[in-house]
């Protein structure tokens, strides 16, 4: 479901596998209204990784300081079950009941998750100006903001912004950690492991979407997805509905259609359909495809070929 809905999204995909593709980093930072939080692992490897050694921390109002939860602290969360090769982990704000100050998460929200946070203090209660930072044991294999940032200590700092100074104070423009969606660049292939210096620049690493959308999470593209190669991205493609939980998808595209295929991510060609030459419609039948992320690559005359990412929920 990544990342707008009724989106096209060309993937654009590396010959070989990227040196950096072999660690866990955050994919989707959700900071919604109330306690409508969320966020979204991404697992750039070929293999399925255990979260049973993962960390999630939070670093209130961008501290320098963190408490491990095996030592009693609450700041924290420890990641469980299985993420898929080229798969995500979506961890949300695990709150259910509560008032005007302190609402439940989304039913809605929760229901796209793979894991609950715990009660306040947990991780998923962000609002802005705290860093995220994900661990593998005591390694850190990224950081979502700037830990030990004085600019967000004072009240009135409600998080990073798109320009200098990007601490949010006047001038500086748009807070984009709060009351956004955001999403991680296809090209980003590894996590952040050393502190910003001397800021956290937003737009680096980082695109926005408007407040409370969900449609991402679920799946995430990018650049470290070696299952199709020589794709030109030539000829405009639209797939619709997209995410999709009908028993179908449409292919539009601007030129004749020679002929469409549909990947899972691990490379395996699961759909192929032929077009008569003269078509630029095909409608592909999905009712046999598990609930997941597929690449969509669509073939034209003269060798052009363009991928489209699908997502069946």
């Amino acid at each position: 479901m990544k990342k707008l809905l009724l989106s096209v999204f060309a993937l654009t995909v590396c010959s070989a596998v990227n040196a950096q593709c072999n660690e866990l980093f955050i994919s989707e930072y959700v900071e919604g209204g109330g306690n409508d939080k969320a966020i979204e692992i991404y697992n750039p490897t070929s293999n399925p990784i255990n979260l049973a050694n993962y960390i999630v921390a939070r670093f209130g109002n961008g501290s320098s300081t963190w408490v491990n939860s095996s030592t009693g602290g609450i700041d924290t969360t420890h990641l469980r079950g299985m993420i898929p090769a080229h798969g995500v982990w979506v961890l949300a704000n695990g709150q259910t009941t509560g008032g005007t100050s302190s609402p439940a998460c989304s039913p809605v929200l929760q229901a796209l998750a793979n894991q609950l946070d715990h009660a306040y203090t947990a991780p998923t209660y962000m609002n802005g100006n705290d860093a995220i930072v994900l661990f593998n044991g005591a390694t850190i294999i990224d950081i979502f903001g700037k830990t030990g940032d004085a600019a967000m200590t004072p009240s009135t700092a409600n998080g990073w912004s798109q320009n200098s100074p990007y601490d949010g104070s006047p001038g500086s423009g748009v807070v984009w950690t709060q009351d956004h969606t955001l999403f991680r660049h296809s090209n980003v292939t590894q996590g952040v492991t050393v502190n910003p210096s001397p800021e956290f620049i937003v737009t680096t690493e980082w695109d926005s979407l408007a407040k409370n959308t969900w449609t991402g999470l679920g799946s995430h593209t990018c650049n470290c997805f070696t299952g199709i190669k020589e794709i030109d991205n030539a000829v405009s493609v639209l797939v619709y509905p997209n995410p999709s939980n009908l028993e179908y998808v449409n292919v539009s595209t601007s030129e004749a259609i020679i002929s469409v295929h549909v990947f899972n991510t691990i490379g395996q060609e699961v759909i192929v359909k032929e077009g008569n030459k003269i078509e630029k419609t095909m409608t592909l039948e999905t009712t046999k495809l598990p609930k997941g992320v597929y690449i969509v690559k669509v073939l034209f005359d003269k060798g052009k070929s363009t991928v489209v990412k699908l997502s069946i929920q």
